[in-house]
């Protein structure tokens, strides 16, 4: 089969409407790849000033607030156990009778400061916010929309309050967007008919304008993170979403756009039809991280996994004990392990309705803060060592210095250390603590002791490397 009959059939494929695979298609060789207008902008990563930090910072927080918080996963009487914002699809709630919850919207345990610090203590270097969710309810007073903070009891811009409290305490803002707004009479699942592009028009302006609003009222937002973009109205316009990465690069030099975004001329997302990643992360990664062999090679771009605490909620739900609810070690381990394959990693919280957290929500802070505190220098800024995994937990580099992070301690109290060919570790100094024993045992393999006193949690070894590709191998091999 010649190279031009190839992609011949792609191209049928792609505009046929045969399901082809949206999450890591095959990367065409150059000379195979199609033409694209609304492809990926660049190959590779960014490495900018401002992808850089974004890709330092790692450890992020996910704020999911908005209406959905009122009633908490109930409606009349009967509680749903889907995820808590979507309880006006699953209890099937007219938009006016939902929308209605504005009246009730007045959260006066709110305090954009206590939010704000306990983000700081938590060691977090980034928030997401919910600027608007599925339902079109938004905490900014956006002059486009009847349905915002301004036309509740509360009225003032809880967006804004929140921007300012968290930037002072160093902490970067990310707006997550949802494209598609279930309040607004233009928005459409598909396009089918000549009044449903009109309606499409409309509504793309009106995303436009609110986009536009955003950018100019929050200048100092980092990132936008989008959803609600899996409908064919928006993934068969791909054309709008390359217009809106444009538009608001141009507004806010130096801000990152997620994948979820984007779909490019043919309807594929997150990747273009030549297998290239489409906006500056992929955020394919809700509540999973990348499969550690499948997906290794997510370390040729920059990617951001999101996690809830209970298994299937974002928002406010009434009932924790409906699913299962991870531990405070389990989330940190999934932090960990993020970080140790490349990626960030974004822990979420559901606030309720009166502006407070649940307990659970503030130990979780204080228990990730705690040990962030004592070991965030094998988090922060820290990537893919690309040793092999061990039994005992997961690595992480930072330029030559390795880092074990330990969460299984082995019985023999010596923790196995395989290492690239010409890489020879020379010495291991626990974090916050003394040095520990290093033994060469076999060719590329060291034990490293374990500390003398048991740390009694998660604790961090620091490995210092010597690379020489001329070291003379004194191994021989066996004869089998």
């Amino acid at each position: 089969m010649n190279r031009i009959f190839k992609a011949t059939i792609l191209l049928l494929l792609l505009t046929s409407g045969v399901a082809v695979a949206q999450d890591r298609p095959k990367v065409l060789p150059a000379d195979q790849e199609i033409p694209l207008k609304y492809g990926a902008e660049r190959l590779g990563k960014r490495q900018d000033a401002d992808m850089k930090k974004f890709r330092d910072n790692r450890l992020g927080a996910f704020i999911h607030w908005g209406l959905y918080a009122i009633p908490g996963g109930e409606w009349n009487g009967k509680v749903y156990n889907g995820a808590a914002e979507w309880l006006k699809s699953w209890a099937k709630v007219p938009a006016d009778e939902w929308l209605a919850l504005m009246d009730q919207w007045n959260p006066e345990k709110f305090d954009a400061k206590a939010w704000a610090k306990m983000a700081k203590q938590m060691g977090v270097k980034y928030v997401k916010i919910t600027t608007k969710h599925h339902e079109g309810f938004c905490l900014w007073p956006s002059k486009y929309s009847p349905y915002t903070v301004a036309q509740t009891p509360y009225k003032k811009d809880l967006l804004g309050e929140m921007v300012k409290a968290y930037n002072d305490e160093g902490i970067d803002v990310h707006f997550y967007f949802s494209v598609m707004d279930w309040s607004h009479p233009d928005y459409r699942y598909s396009i089918k008919t000549k009044e449903d592009e009109e309606a499409m028009a409309r509504f793309f302006e009106f995303t436009d304008n609110q986009l536009k609003e955003l950018a100019t009222r929050y200048p100092t937002v980092k990132d936008f993170w989008f959803d609600g973009t899996w409908d064919a109205s928006i993934y068969k316009n791909g054309w709008w979403t390359a217009h809106v990465e444009k538009m608001l690069k141009e507004l806010i030099p130096g801000v990152t756009i997620n994948s979820r975004l984007r779909a490019d001329d043919y309807g594929k997302r997150h990747f273009d039809s030549n297998g290239h990643l489409m906006g500056d992360y992929e955020s394919g990664y809700e509540r999973r991280l990348p499969d550690p062999v499948k997906d290794l090679k997510v370390t040729r771009w920059d990617w951001e996994a999101c996690m809830t605490v209970p298994e299937n909620q974002w928002g406010y739900h009434k009932d924790w004990s409906l699913s299962y609810v991870k531990t405070p070690l389990e989330v940190l381990e999934r932090i960990v392990h993020a970080v140790s394959m490349g990626g960030n990693m974004v822990v979420n919280f559901g606030p309720q309705a009166d502006g407070d957290f649940r307990p659970e929500e503030k130990e979780l802070a204080k228990f990730i803060g705690k040990w962030m505190d004592k070991y965030g220098e094998c988090i922060y800024g820290c990537d893919y060592a690309g040793w092999d995994k061990q039994a005992w937990g997961y690595y992480t580099r930072k330029g030559d210095d390795v880092y074990m992070v330990v969460f299984n301690a082995p019985y023999s109290k010596k923790l196995t250390v395989k290492v690239p060919k010409g890489t020879k570790v020379v010495k291991a100094t626990v974090l916050n603590g003394n040095e520990v024993d290093v033994v060469e045992t076999t060719r590329n393999e060291y034990n490293v002791s374990m500390p003398s006193r048991d740390p009694g949690e998660p604790f961090v070894i620091k490995l210092q490397i010597e690379k020489d590709s001329s070291t003379i191998d004194k191994y021989r091999d066996a004869l089998t």
